[in-house]
């Protein structure tokens, strides 16, 4: 069964975490809102499952995968699914559940970068709350960014026993998203990340170890690979890292 996997087609957003394990484990999937809508693919598409005209169980937003008669939503949970079917969790299910648990707070994380550019609502435009967001993304490069990436570093450290992964001693879909994290993070936060990143030698160690993966360099240099741009969760606002 081919891996269907439903978001937005102009941004990579919750979806790149989702998109960065299908890459890894090189499975066959489909970017359906990314496809002809001739095909019955497109937007078209992913909005009737939201609606709930082709499950008894409706999506309440996106990204969600299809898989056969299996439809799940929430990054999180997409991830907790598809982990051990692509080799990317471990084995043990304390460990999973940690797996699991470790990529809800990298989704909490990404919910605050997202409050920083929409403090007030996701209904108004940026310019609309502007002011509101230069004081949010203060508090958020001098508070809640260092307390995450510490969080994040003392994990790495306390697995390094077991090797240089934030779970168990292989590669998992959590590395993977640390590294999307820290790649949206450095977007959207030059100047900040710059001044950040060498508190961070793990993390950085990590971000640099799956970039050069023979899978993700390919992904990366593809058309498959949407830019960063600033409908997305992470934006690059100068005044917002100052």
């Amino acid at each position: 069964m081919i891996y269907e996997l439903y978001y937005w087609p102009g941004i990579q957003g919750r979806g790149e975490f989702v998109r960065l394990a299908l890459e890894e484990a090189a499975v066959e999937y489909l970017d359906v809102a990314r496809l002809p809508k001739r095909d019955g693919m497109g937007v078209a598409a992913m909005m009737r499952l939201m609606a709930g005209a082709e499950t008894a169980k409706p999506m309440f937003a996106p990204p969600f995968l299809k898989h056969g008669e299996v439809v799940i939503g929430q990054t999180a949970n997409i991830l907790h699914y598809l982990g051990p079917r692509l080799g990317l969790a471990p084995r043990a299910e304390t460990e999973r559940l940690w797996a699991h648990q470790l990529q809800l707070t990298i989704a909490d994380l990404v919910n605050e970068v997202h409050d920083t550019h929409h403090p007030i609502a996701t209904t108004l435009y940026y310019e609309e709350q502007k002011a509101p967001a230069v004081k949010r993304a203060a508090d958020f490069r001098k508070n809640r960014l260092p307390k995450f990436l510490d969080y994040f570093e003392q994990v790495l450290n306390a697995n390094a026993g077991r090797g240089n992964y934030m779970v168990g001693g292989r590669l998992s879909y959590v590395d993977l998203s640390v590294f999307q994290l820290l790649e949206g993070l450095r977007y959207g936060f030059p100047r900040a990340m710059s001044q950040l990143e060498p508190g961070y030698p793990g993390l950085i160690a990590l971000h640099d170890r799956i970039a050069v993966r023979p899978r993700i360099a390919a992904y990366l240099q593809s058309k498959r690979r949407i830019a960063f741009n600033e409908d997305g969760i992470f934006r690059r606002y100068p005044e917002l890292d100052r």
